[in-house]
């Protein structure tokens, strides 16, 4: 386990500007240190060897409270700012993976990453606090403080540095001993931490259906069991913790002891002046302070350690595949085409959509019909460029899908997919637009104004994440109305009607040709007839059984 991640200066751009204060910080405080003893020796040495009176060393007491004052300022500062930085790495960080996440897309989050991923970005990630407030001004400490004290005493007595020098070696290899203990445990512990998020997210996910057979009390020996092993895998964190802070006190005391012991013994012979010998006691706690502090902090930290090597492994080994850098056309001129389109299922030989020919025309109603699994909202990703065909291409105007800008042409499509994304808010919140007409019209349209004016609140309705206040239709009826508000020249509905009766349905259908009639190209995945009606072009879409990726080329 690294003390410290280079990489870290290459994801994290505020981490650099810390770095760089942390260390002339930690230059300032090792000045201070070597001041504040020399002051001390200086002011109380010559009142002792009756050469100076208190009045003869006032002075220097006033620059001894001067610099009191300096490192508490410094000491403050570290802290303060190293949380404030904390925070904006963390943010950085986990942004980056959220995005990186979203880059890979939505196969590669379903083959087992989605979990993990969640648990890093929220629990794992925060646990690097600690190695920026307290590990990091130690490791800086180490590298200015203890190489500047141990010069001073080098000068004041050479045969006390080497004394010190022959201990500092103590600190460091013990410290590498313990650390490959503690890596163990914080890689275990993160592990531990993954697989019961994992299991808790999907019993969330689940928690209705096992409510629904009565099987809701089924999973707690599984949950009780992973939260067991992550109290205990913390705990042993722990445990090789506190092992560790008591090793490195221990060689520490034993050093300056040893150091404090020749110092005295010299100073009773004679042969070491009390302001020599003074200022070298005092000084060399200081040698060992940094070093037995960044292995206790490292430890305090290595939790953090641990999840930023999963990011960082994360952001550099995973690699989405490239998306060209064309601008997109403008889709309410140009049609889209997708030829022999396949896509080999994941982990299966099966082929959803197999050999799909088709043609989208631009202002015109397409849907896409075909069985369950036959490859319908397979298709719809690859238009949204999420997952790339295992053979075939898709073009838009002349210009291949592969080859263009995502930005370019995410800004150009409106998506409600089957679970609609709702934020914790209000209505209004969640619908993005200014009350008006257009408003009016769009939940008129798609029957959202009845759910609206049964609610007491209207459109100022709170509601949690994911819609919650809401029931799963009223939640499909809010994302059409969002869709018809903020529609682009592509609409993309996929299964809008899924959670709707009958009644209900036609709500969908007056969308899809209200959206038909503004100049919009809709793009629907559906099955009953009341959308088909409605259809200017009706796709069959099908599945290949048995069947390898060559097969399909």
């Amino acid at each position: 386990m690294k003390p410290f991640d280079r990489r870290l200066l290459v994801y994290a751009r505020d981490a650099r500007t810390y770095i760089v204060l942390l260390s002339l910080a930690g230059i300032a405080s090792a000045v201070l240190v070597v001041a504040q003893s020399l002051l001390i020796a200086g002011a109380i040495s010559p009142v002792i060897d009756g050469t100076a009176v208190f009045s003869d060393v006032a002075h220097l007491i006033a620059w001894l409270v001067a610099v009191f004052a300096a490192r508490m300022l410094i000491t403050y500062w570290q802290e303060a700012y190293g949380h404030r930085a904390a925070l904006r790495v963390i943010a950085d960080l986990r942004q980056r993976v959220l995005q990186r996440a979203g880059d890979m897309g939505d196969r590669w989050l379903a083959n087992g990453h989605t979990s993990p991923t969640v648990t890093l970005v929220t629990d794992g990630i925060e646990d690097l606090e600690p190695y920026f407030v307290k590990f990091l001004p130690q490791l800086v400490l180490t590298m200015t403080v203890t190489p500047l004290t141990l010069f001073v005493i080098l000068w004041l007595d050479w045969l006390s540095a080497i004394a010190i020098i022959v201990c500092i070696p103590l600190i460091p290899i013990f410290m590498i001993l313990i650390g490959k203990m503690t890596q163990s445990y914080s890689d275990a512990r993160l592990a531990s931490m993954q697989r019961l998020g994992a299991q808790l997210l999907d019993l969330l996910a689940g928690l209705t259906t096992l409510k629904a057979l009565g099987r809701e009390q089924g999973p707690r020996a599984r949950v009780k069991h992973l939260g067991d092993d992550f109290a205990a895998k913390t705990m042993q964190t722990l445990y090789v913790a506190f092992l560790s802070g008591a090793v490195l006190e221990f060689l520490a005391t034993l050093s300056t002891a040893l150091v404090a012991v020749e110092v005295g013994l010299r100073m009773v012979a004679g042969h070491l002046g009390l302001f020599a010998g003074l200022s070298i006691i005092m000084l060399t706690p200081e040698v060992f302070r940094p070093l037995r502090e960044v292995g206790t902090q490292f430890h305090a930290s290595a939790n953090g350690v641990a999840a930023s090597t999963q990011i960082f492994d994360l952001l550099e080994n995973e690699k989405p595949e490239a998306h060209g850098n064309t601008r997109a056309p403008d889709l309410r001129n140009n049609p889209i085409r997708i030829s022999d389109l396949s896509v080999q299922a994941p982990g299966r030989a099966t082929i959803a959509p197999a050999h799909l020919t088709a043609l989208i025309p631009p202002g015109d109603v397409t849907v896409l019909r075909g069985k369950s699994g036959s490859g319908k909202s397979t298709t719809v990703s690859v238009l949204l460029g999420m997952v790339h065909p295992s053979a075939g291409s898709v073009t838009v105007g002349e210009i291949p899908l592969s080859d263009i800008a995502m930005d370019s042409w995410w800004k150009q499509i409106t998506w409600v997919p089957q679970r609609p994304v709702i934020v914790p808010g209000t209505i209004a919140d969640n619908v993005g637009a200014p009350m008006g007409p257009e408003l009016a019209e769009a939940a008129r349209l798609t029957g959202f104004d009845d759910v609206v004016a049964s609610l007491e609140d209207g459109w100022n309705t709170a509601i949690g994440q994911g819609g919650v206040g809401l029931s799963v239709g009223q939640r499909q009826r809010l994302a059409l109305t969002r869709a018809i508000v903020e529609a682009r020249p592509l609409v993309i509905l996929d299964e809008p009607s899924a959670h709707l009766d009958a009644m209900s349905e036609r709500y969908v259908s007056q969308t899809v040709a209200a959206l038909k009639e503004r100049g919009h190209t809709v793009v629907v995945i559906a099955h009953r007839t009341a959308i088909l009606e409605v259809a200017d072009h009706v796709v069959d879409v099908v599945a290949e059984e048995g069947a390898e990726v060559e097969a399909a080329r």
